[in-house]
């Protein structure tokens, strides 16, 4: 059975059967809900809570 997970760049709950999971060569295990999270985390790093559309981002300026 799968769990729910939360997606580790913008913080969106991953519907079962999507989404995308990474795993480091450390053993780190990184889900992501869409390709653009994981581009914008592991291919560009950037930072979720400065990017306007990351739940992230809503939780530090509230």
């Amino acid at each position: 059975m799968f769990r729910a997970v939360s997606c580790t760049f913008c913080g969106k709950n991953i519907v079962p059967g999507t989404g995308l999971m990474y795993v480091k060569n450390d053993g780190t295990i990184l889900y992501f809900c869409s390709s653009k999270c994981k581009k914008n985390m592991i291919k560009l790093r950037r930072d979720p809570a400065k990017l306007k559309w990351c739940k992230k981002t809503r939780k530090v300026y509230k």
